[in-house]
């Protein structure tokens, strides 16, 4: 698991994730308003990345925390935090062991973050953990039948994960959710829509090579042959999924936005 984890960090370090990031910020406001942030209450963004969530938070003025294992995000996540005079505590933590006390937060968010860690029962517990009884966690995960759903499966086929590890996005499932939530939380699930939308396929295929992490190790990790293919595949998938009827990306991607209300 160690190795595993290592491999993770070094595949999201790789590129520069907020390029990419930066474009998913509805998601991390449409989730603070799901949870219905008040101001002062305390906050915490896990799996923040380049510190989208954070941001929302802060903006609502909750008092925010964002964590992290990837050092150069985190300070993404601080340089964007400066240049809008937003007060945020931002931390080197992993989320299946949150450097943080018991019950110590009010809202525990994590968009499109979370659901990453390879260990999805040990990431479960600590965001119950650290969130006070009667507290909300909030979280935004892709589904396995939406357009990233089925992207990161096809990534993943080309390098299958780990013996043993469960694949993310069985967190933008209802049952899933309900196992790893359900017992000690009230949820409220409800299908979102999120839409791609880049200049043209090739600039989101430039995208995928050269700024998000996970991807780009992907492709360099490939032969040509194989490089060649998966590419191809990806145009086939944006290809079903793109709705702009001229040159432009217009892709809708669905996910769940879960509200866990602590019983």
């Amino acid at each position: 698991m160690a190795a595993i984890k290592e491999r993770q960090q070094r595949a999201w370090a790789s590129g520069d994730y907020a390029v990419f990031g930066a474009t998913l910020l509805i998601m991390s406001e449409l989730l603070c308003e799901a949870v219905d942030i008040h101001p002062g209450q305390k906050v915490l963004d896990v799996a923040t990345g380049s510190g989208n969530t954070a941001l929302a938070a802060a903006r609502r003025f909750g008092e925010t925390t964002g964590v992290d294992y990837v050092p150069a995000l985190l300070q993404r996540a601080r340089e964007r935090a400066a240049a809008e005079r937003l007060e945020i505590a931002f931390l080197e933590g992993d989320a299946e062991s949150i450097p943080l006390p018991d019950a110590s937060f009010d809202v525990v968010l994590s968009t499109v973050g979370v659901m990453f860690a390879p260990d999805q029962e040990r990431a479960a517990g600590e965001l119950l953990r650290v969130c006070r009884p009667g507290g909300r966690i909030g979280l935004a995960n892709w589904t396995p039948d939406g357009f990233a759903g089925e992207l990161g499966s096809l990534f993943g086929s080309y390098l299958p994960f780990s013996p043993g590890l469960k694949p993310p996005v069985l967190w933008g499932t209802e049952e899933r959710l309900r196992e790893l939530l359900g017992a000690a939380a009230d949820l409220r699930i409800a299908r979102r829509s999120f839409v791609f939308r880049y200049r043209s396929v090739p600039h989101y295929l430039e995208v995928l090579r050269t700024q998000l992490g996970p991807t780009r190790e992907t492709l360099l990790a490939l032969d040509a042959a194989k490089r060649e293919n998966l590419t191809g595949a990806v145009v086939d998938l944006i290809g079903r999924f793109n709705r702009s009827g001229d040159e432009t990306m217009v892709v809708p991607s669905d996910y769940l936005e879960v509200v866990a209300t602590l019983l």
